[in-house]
């Protein structure tokens, strides 16, 4: 089942969400629609996934994930097929509604909820570890895999190319590899969701990865950006930013392994601390070519450490009854973060410059550290492992 959910997540992620870069270009010339136009439909996408995230998590906890990402993986290639004959901007954001409703359904989320169900507490950091390690390649994988398709066939056929190729991998995988445990009947996930709700913990886990999902957003957009405006080649920003994939995969596998040592709680919030620091970093060293590439990697390190922590928090405090569900409830502000903070820093550069949008940046990974200091003095019983 790892392995299946491994190359589902990896194909998932590659084609619902990174390909859409490799797309724009060609859109632009033939929808002739601008670069703003066309990126505010994955937005569009990523706020849909966070919107319907708590209904989708409350199916999963009544009823496993072996059907509803099967449902999901055949809508999302659908979808992508459907991608394929757009004529209009439009229609173009209705396709990115409905690749955001089986993101929901098919991504890390569902994924997780499954692997938290069936995995118990001795092995399930290991499973998440493996599902996550393979997914953090999706975009070096995708990203040129999309761009050599479009070259060849045209951004058209391309898509009906990857439809159809997700279809074949995903489908059956999870229709045939994803296993439901059946959920206890006696559980009351409404009660165990609104007394997690009423308490202080559930907020300071919703602000931890709120502000630094806002901070990794950002980083993830404009980082390219802010290298060349310091005086970088746009081929080394565009390597140095490449390298926070890479150092993701890293930073998942310390944190892994520090849990046999100390609380998942207070090693994430060291790993958010290192990327404020870094942030901090950045304009002060960054335009030479050794700095830039320190504080690259100093952020880079955090980069995918709050998709590993955050159902391992989840499951230890809360257990697994009602997991799904209050993961849904947990991603809907952290999607949002994700979709409108690069959008808002965007301005902050325009009006301020980016010193100033590294500035909140460190501000929120050093909240989001805070907030998870504070977390781990509520739940003492958070223990390693």
């Amino acid at each position: 089942m790892i392995g299946a959910l491994a190359i589902t997540q990896t194909a998932g992620y590659g084609i619902l969400y990174y390909a859409f870069s490799v797309f724009i270009p060609p859109m632009s010339r033939e929808l002739h629609a601008g670069v703003a136009q066309l990126t505010g439909a994955i937005t569009l996408s990523v706020l849909v996934s966070g919107l319907v995230a708590p209904f989708v998590g409350r199916l999963l906890d009544r009823r496993g994930g072996r059907g509803l990402m099967t449902l999901g993986s055949v809508l999302g290639a659908l979808a992508v097929l459907a991608w394929s004959q757009v004529r209009s901007v439009v229609q173009l954001y209705l396709v990115c509604g409905v690749l955001g409703v089986a993101s929901a359904m098919v991504l890390y989320e569902a994924a997780f909820a499954v692997i938290v169900a069936w995995f118990d507490a001795s092995r399930r950091a290991r499973a998440l570890l493996a599902v996550t390690v393979v997914a953090g390649f999706a975009s070096s994988i995708f990203l040129p895999l999309t761009g050599l398709l479009v070259e060849l066939y045209g951004w058209r056929r391309a898509l009906v190319i990857l439809a159809v190729g997700y279809a074949l991998t995903a489908v059956p995988l999870h229709a045939l590899a994803v296993r439901n445990r059946a959920a206890p009947a006696h559980v009351d996930r409404g009660e165990i969701v609104g007394a997690a709700l009423r308490e202080r913990p559930f907020w300071l886990l919703a602000a931890a990865f709120l502000t630094q999902t806002g901070a990794v957003a950002v980083m993830g957009v404009l980082l390219v950006t802010y290298l060349i405006t310091l005086g970088h080649e746009p081929v080394f920003a565009a390597a140095v930013a490449g390298l926070l994939g890479v150092l993701s995969v890293t930073g998942r596998l310390v944190t892994t392994g520090l849990q046999a040592r100390w609380p998942v709680a207070l090693i994430t919030a060291a790993m958010f601390g290192l990327q404020g620091l870094a942030a901090v970093l950045l304009p002060l060293v960054g335009r030479g070519s050794a700095g830039a590439v320190v504080a690259v990697v100093l952020f880079g390190l955090g980069f995918g450490v709050g998709t590993i922590a955050r159902p391992a928090l989840l499951a230890d405090r809360y257990g697994t009854a009602a997991y799904a569900s209050l993961s849904g409830a947990l991603a809907l502000p952290i999607t949002v973060a994700k979709a409108v903070a690069p959008l808002v820093a965007a301005g902050v550069a325009q009006v301020a410059g980016y010193p100033a949008v590294m500035g909140v940046v460190a501000v929120a990974c050093v909240l989001g550290a805070l907030s998870l200091i504070l977390y781990a003095r509520t739940h003492p019983a958070a223990t390693p492992g």
